[in-house]
């Protein structure tokens, strides 16, 4: 008998992975403002996996849309920094293989 492969199944492995990516990310979050947090989080979906626009966003907080994308581009200058990326590097290093 042939096998096909599931790939909607996470090995064992990848299930670690993915875990220590989110702590990883969580922590490194942590260290921008909580506004800052909370931005990069809306933005990019990570708390309810969805996407919002800089307008909604900025409606959450009572400010232009303008103010969020500046509050967003110092969020990703500071998470650039090799002190935050570090962390976060393996993981990319780690999917290039």
């Amino acid at each position: 008998g042939d096998f096909i492969e599931d790939r909607a199944v996470v090995s064992p492995a990848e299930a670690v992975i993915n875990v220590n990516l989110k702590d990883q990310t969580s922590h490194v979050l942590r260290t921008l403002t909580p506004r800052e947090e909370k931005v990069i989080k809306m933005r990019f979906g990570l708390e309810d996996g969805s996407e919002h626009t800089l307008e909604e966003v900025g409606q959450s907080f009572a400010v232009t849309r303008e103010r969020i994308r500046q509050i967003e581009a110092k969020a990703l200058r500071k998470l650039r920094h090799p002190s935050r990326s570090r962390k976060l590097r393996a993981f990319l290093d780690g999917v290039r293989d």
